[in-house]
């Protein structure tokens, strides 16, 4: 990271630095926090959530791409940075910023994504020159504020994606599995075979990067991977994977917000099962586990410019748009 600070605004008592280690947890977890009550983003962290994530971070070295900001010894914000695979050999290299609304509007957000930009930058210098490099920052609807700063700075929205809810699951349509296709509840010998389609189905997703086998790995070990809520469908001739919907129950999140959400997710179809209704079916059979788990509704992320039209898809299965994320880059 630079030690010169150029972006500082002049404020008493701010000072940038870098991370000092888990002492800092409970203060990035208040922050999180609080900027996500302000953006309306539901999150509610601990400083044990936030040592647990950081167990898995992806090529991100907190000691290096996490950038501080405090007040009077006092952390008011912070921004991580990371580099990805995006789509089309693009080499994506994002932060996300986050900053208590007391000290917004004052500068120190510009402060924090200029300098993270610089530390990207010197990353990026280590990569091949060839590689097409975009800088990238997710903003959610109501982060106003951060919207218009990324725009000042050069940024541009690439690609919008909807939070969807069906707040009731009452009156669940049945659809049929296309003929030839059967449901088997997964065992841990088909969970290659799963984990397969879902590498095949997610080439067609904006922004897919090949899978590893230490994405298997952790793919098995997490906490959201919940086998007995999958719906799976079967090719009964070949005996390959056709389709899946990955449903799973974030248990924590729930007693947080007080409420019965399941998850809608890992929507898949391979190719040749395409356009014959069986999403339709396995998301039908997927809203009846959630029901049958205790659920009163679902959620799931839509990619509002996929060329499958799923938004269309997902309405007409009950889920209503709730809220709009937007993913914004600028070149490198």
């Amino acid at each position: 990271m630079t030690n010169s600070f150029d972006y500082a605004p002049q404020i008493p008592g701010l000072k940038f630095r870098t991370f000092n280690g888990e002492a800092d947890y409970p203060q990035i977890a208040r922050v999180l926090t609080a900027s996500g009550m302000a953006d309306k983003v539901e999150r509610q962290v601990s400083a044990k959530d936030i040592a647990k994530a950081f167990q898995h971070l992806s090529n991100c070295n907190p000691q290096r791409d996490l950038l501080i900001g405090e007040v009077d010894g006092a952390m008011v914000g912070y921004t991580r940075g990371w580099w990805e695979e995006g789509e089309n050999g693009v080499r994506v290299y994002a932060q996300n910023g986050f900053l208590v609304p007391e000290w917004r509007r004052k500068g120190i957000g510009t402060a924090l994504l200029r300098e993270m930009e610089n530390r990207l930058r010197e990353v990026a210098s280590a990569h091949p020159a060839e590689l097409e490099k975009v800088f990238q920052v997710n903003v959610s609807q109501h982060q106003t504020g951060t919207k218009v700063m990324l725009e000042h700075a050069g940024y541009e929205p690439v690609r919008h994606f909807y939070s969807m809810v069906r707040p009731s699951l009452e009156n669940i349509i049945e659809y049929p599995l296309p003929e030839g296709l059967e449901v088997r509840m997964a065992e841990p010998d088909h969970y290659r075979a799963i984990w397969k389609a879902i590498a095949e189905t997610s080439r067609d997703e904006w922004g897919h990067h090949e899978l590893t086998e230490q994405d298997y790995q952790d793919w098995l070990l997490g906490e959201l991977f919940q086998p007995e809520l999958w719906q799976v469908a079967w090719d009964v001739v070949t005996g390959e994977v056709a389709g899946t919907v990955l449903t799973y129950i974030h248990h924590q999140e729930n007693q947080q917000f007080k409420r019965l959400r399941g998850y809608t997710e890992g929507i898949g179809v391979i190719r040749p099962w395409r356009r014959r209704g069986l999403a339709r079916a396995l998301i039908s059979l997927s809203l009846k586990a959630q029901r049958e788990a205790g659920m009163t509704e679902s959620a799931l992320v839509a990619d509002t410019d996929s060329t499958s039209n799923v938004v269309t898809l997902y309405e007409s299965c009950g889920f209503q748009v709730a809220k709009k994320d937007t993913l914004f880059r600028k070149k490198l």
